[in-house]
């Protein structure tokens, strides 16, 4: 609950001014962080190689989610969250390659998904792989800041390691709309840690981020990944009425699970 101090602040603050590391961060956390974009982030239309660059990063993606068990461990936060709905509607926003909705498809026997994604190549891809065809999926280009559905549409909004990718006045317009088309909004994303462990972090990931797409697009992720106390902000700034249960993190991803009071 934040208090009326902390709520005028956020009212009388440019929210895009707002360090990733939250509106207490250290002066040391406002260094950890970039406005330069990811690879998966830029206009590649017409550039082979940066278009190159993007697609090896989605497979990068696509195969350490298959070898470390994130699709799996993700399907399983979300499922948990609609384990009280028999066939529930989930949207998947910034899908990328799909594999989260394919799991949830795979284990859920009624469950109906919309797979989203802003970038029309990724929609592209998923619509002429298996999930286009599916019966309980329908895949849709659809931006997670400005939702193209009806009001309580669905019983889950899930939007998984791409919330980073958001400057803070759009990361606040998805907590605004995931909320308001789905009675839960789930979002998964990098831990960002305490400082001093950022930098040693950051460190391991250097040397290889100048000649490989996937730790260059780490590195930056780790920079523009939001703090706790980042997360809540961008959810009072939305509507003061969201709610964010806050677990994981520093090591692990963190989840917020948002909804309206």
């Amino acid at each position: 609950m934040m208090d009326h101090v902390g709520r005028a602040a956020l009212d009388n603050m440019d929210i895009d001014r707002m360090p990733r590391g939250g509106p207490d961060a250290s002066c040391l956390d406002r260094l950890l962080q970039t406005d330069r974009q990811e690879y998966l982030d830029r206009d590649s239309e017409g550039d082979a190689a940066g278009e190159a660059r993007k697609r090896s990063v989605i497979r990068a993606l696509e195969w350490t989610g298959e070898v470390f068990g994130n699709h799996e461990r993700f399907a399983k936060i979300a499922l948990d969250e609609v384990a009280d709905v028999a066939d529930p509607r989930i949207l998947e926003l910034g899908a990328g390659h799909g594999g989260l909705s394919r799991k949830l498809l795979e284990w859920h026997p009624t469950a109906r998904l919309t797979v989203t994604d802003v970038e029309a190549n990724s929609v592209a891809a998923i619509a002429a792989g298996d999930l286009g065809a599916h019966r309980r999926a329908t895949v849709r280009r659809m931006d997670a800041t400005a939702l193209d559905a009806a009001d309580g549409q669905f019983d889950l909004a899930v939007f998984v390691l791409s919330f980073h990718h958001l400057p803070p006045s759009a990361a606040a317009r998805v907590f605004a709309e995931g909320t308001r088309v789905a009675d839960k909004l789930l979002v998964i994303d990098l831990p960002r840690p305490p400082a001093p462990l950022h930098v040693l972090r950051l460190a391991t990931m250097l040397p290889l981020a100048a000649v490989v797409p996937f730790v260059h697009d780490g590195v930056i992720s780790s920079l523009r990944a939001y703090s706790p106390s980042a997360l809540r902000a961008l959810a009072a700034y939305a509507d003061p009425s969201i709610e964010v249960v806050l677990r994981g993190g520093l090591f692990s991803p963190q989840v917020a699970v948002a909804t309206r009071r």
